[in-house]
């Protein structure tokens, strides 16, 4: 059962990664992914899980919503990330998305981006408002945009992933849609353990 701790939980530190037999079975699903996916199902994949969060937060109070819960952690999720509100969920997303941007950007036109990716530097403020939700919207635009313009993603250059190794621009948007995926299923989370009834509108 979720509930909202009165004190600070100890959880791994931020960066920590997943347990090696759930990243090792997440490193073989996304390369299956990947072969059997293209850029029109990604694309597809990604308004699907954007449209369902969407979803979720209609008409969501901003108590709630600004409300930490500690979460049964999801697949696919470290375990520092476990007790966040809906809008820390939200900007999370939204310094990833931005990150992806550039990161493609930068492989479509033949530039290695400078420094690693890190998983540690994306965890956000649990001081964050509802301000994030238009940032949010925003920075799912500037995804959709990036894939729109940078004509072939199967690019020769790649940019490392702490937990997938290297990938071309197409790996980094494939990546975007799974990701999705992840924490739809945390916003869901979270919500069930604020006892939110919006949840209803989307399933596991």
């Amino acid at each position: 059962m979720n509930t909202t701790p009165e004190i600070e939980p100890q959880l791994m530190p931020p960066g920590a990664g997943l347990p090696l037999v759930e990243l090792t079975v997440a490193r073989m699903r996304f390369a299956w992914r990947r072969f059997t996916g293209d850029q029109a199902a990604f694309t597809a994949h990604f308004a699907k899980e954007r449209s369902r969060i969407r979803t979720l937060l209609h008409g969501l109070a901003t108590d709630a919503a600004s409300r930490r819960v500690l979460i049964e952690r999801p697949r696919g999720l470290e375990d520092s990330s476990r007790y966040w509100s809906v809008w820390m969920t939200l900007d999370h997303l939204r310094m990833v998305h931005r990150g992806i941007v550039r990161v493609i950007g930068a492989l479509a036109k033949g530039v290695t981006p400078p420094g690693r990716a890190s998983t540690a530097a994306v965890k956000p403020s649990p001081d964050v408002t509802a301000d994030v939700v238009g940032a949010y919207e925003a920075s799912c635009d500037d995804l959709v945009a990036a894939v729109q313009t940078a004509g072939n993603l199967k690019t020769r250059l790649r940019y490392a992933h702490p937990w997938f190794g290297p990938l071309d621009a197409a790996g980094w948007h494939a990546l975007a849609a799974g990701h999705m995926t992840i924490h739809r299923v945390q916003i869901q989370r979270i919500l069930q353990g604020a006892g939110c009834s919006t949840i209803a509108n989307g399933r596991e």
